[in-house]
């Protein structure tokens, strides 16, 4: 499967990121296209998508680019290297760990945001209809 090779269009539609955000990723060192076309074009894999993926679910809980590097350099050398030593595999998990406990803190934090936000909505509408003219 990750023998198929996308051009940056694809991609862009697959992720719902614009091109110039991976292109910013690119430059940042976050992804790196797996190849090159004749013609010089960019091609992906689908596990450059998946990295992408990683990096697009990371950006709205308010990661870094460099908190997004040292996640996605610890799962890479968790799935590319097999003969990890057991410390420094652990090492690799704890990290991991510490971005899931962040996420998840920050999703609870949306949660609280987003019920703040709708109960903001509903008594905006309640109070319209209590004062708005009624319509014939």
């Amino acid at each position: 499967m990750d023998g198929k090779h996308m051009q940056i269009g694809e991609v862009a539609a697959r992720t719902e990121l614009s091109l110039r955000t991976i292109r910013h990723y690119e430059e940042t060192g976050l992804v790196i296209p797996s190849a090159r076309s004749q013609g010089g074009f960019r091609l992906y894999t689908e596990t450059d998508v998946q990295r992408l993926m990683v990096i697009r679910r990371m950006k709205p809980l308010g990661f870094t680019l460099d908190q997004m590097r040292e996640l996605l350099d610890a799962t890479d050398r968790l799935d590319n290297e097999p003969g990890l030593d057991a410390d420094v595999r652990e090492v690799l998990l704890d990290r991991v760990r510490a971005y899931e406990q962040a996420a998840t803190e920050q999703v609870d934090k949306l949660r609280i945001q987003l019920a703040r936000a709708e109960d903001f909505a509903a008594t905006l509408g309640a109070r319209l209809s209590r004062t708005a003219p009624a319509s014939s």
